[in-house]
């Protein structure tokens, strides 16, 4: 078997990952058939690429070094098609890549991106990743790219990227059925969550490590199911699930959203760019776009009001 670029980016995949698991979810297949293709790799190569465990896959030393060759192939690959399919397209005027994670302030962010620079081809990609998504912005594949950092979860921010912090610690409030026993309270006790299943993704970085951290700090140890958010909202609205939402969501007569007491779970949320000139114009217009989804928010507006917050050109002082 030759390798191709695809199997490049199963292994970048896996590496980025640490798990077969998160890998197949990234890469749109099922995990028997990503075992397979690894195993149809290693056997090319002669050697395994990656020691698994109870703990996920690392690489071994022949993996890390055919990672370091993988990964800059795979980006290069990545800018072809995108500068292609530009071209094949006829774009002749100015370009905007936008990437992000997903946030309520996105759309009003885009509606000012369009009607601020008319002419302008503004393209959005979405992950789940925000290492990805700086990754394709050091590979220039982005211009700009908007994201979630959770709190003691560092992301792996490439050389050379300039970042504008718009929130510097923002409250994950959860959802849960609007007859749970706790959605009667205006503020949501830890504790209070502690018998029921808590939905995490385990796609999404840091997320899976940030909330098993907060409750092993709250002395709870509550069964945690993997899902994508869009699959739990069912599971949610019938009382099988709680799970940790933005602040920005907006409540449903099937879901209510409550902050948590003393704010355990954040976020901080940062946008990156190569260029510093590039950072100041979309910024403003993100900020005002993130203000107007919080404020659109009862349950945040309160949570503001509440702890005498603001939602303003620093965003969030108070």
């Amino acid at each position: 078997m030759e390798l191709e670029v695809r199997h490049l980016r199963v292994l970048c995949a896996i590496a980025e990952t640490g798990s077969l698991h998160k890998a197949a979810r990234q890469l749109g297949m099922s995990q028997p058939s990503l075992t397979t293709q690894l195993r149809r790799i290693e056997n090319a190569l002669g050697a395994e690429l990656f020691t698994r465990g109870r703990t996920g896959c690392r690489p071994t030393p022949l993996g890390r070094s055919v990672l370091s060759r993988a990964r800059p192939l795979v980006e290069q690959m990545a800018t072809l098609i995108t500068e292609a399919r530009s071209a094949a397209a006829g774009t002749d005027g100015p370009r905007l890549r936008v990437g992000s994670t997903a946030s309520r302030a996105l759309p009003g962010w885009l509606r000012r991106l369009r009607t601020g620079r008319p002419g302008t081809d503004i393209a959005l990609h979405m992950d789940v990743s925000a290492n990805a998504l700086l990754r394709s912005v050091a590979a220039g594949q982005l211009d700009v790219a908007f994201v979630h950092e959770v709190e003691g979860c560092p992301l792996r921010v490439p050389d050379g990227l300039r970042a504008r912090v718009l929130v510097e610690r923002e409250p994950q409030f959860v959802s849960m059925a609007p007859d749970h026993p706790a959605a009667a309270q205006p503020v949501v006790d830890l504790t209070d969550l502690a018998g029921d299943r808590w939905m995490v993704d385990p796609t999404v970085d840091g997320e899976w490590d940030g909330l098993r951290r907060v409750l092993a700090e709250a002395g709870i140890d509550p069964p945690l199911l993997h899902c994508d958010y869009h699959t739990a909202a069912s599971l949610i609205v019938l009382g099988e699930a709680v799970a940790p939402c933005q602040p920005t969501s907006l409540p449903r007569e099937d879901l209510a959203i409550r902050p948590l007491r003393d704010d355990p779970l954040a976020v901080r949320l940062l946008l990156y760019a190569r260029e510093a000139a590039l950072l100041d114009p979309l910024y403003d217009d993100l900020a005002a776009a993130y203000r107007e989804a919080a404020l659109r928010a009862a349950p945040y507006r309160r949570w503001l009001r509440r702890n005498g917050m603001s939602v303003g050109p620093g965003m969030m002082t108070a």
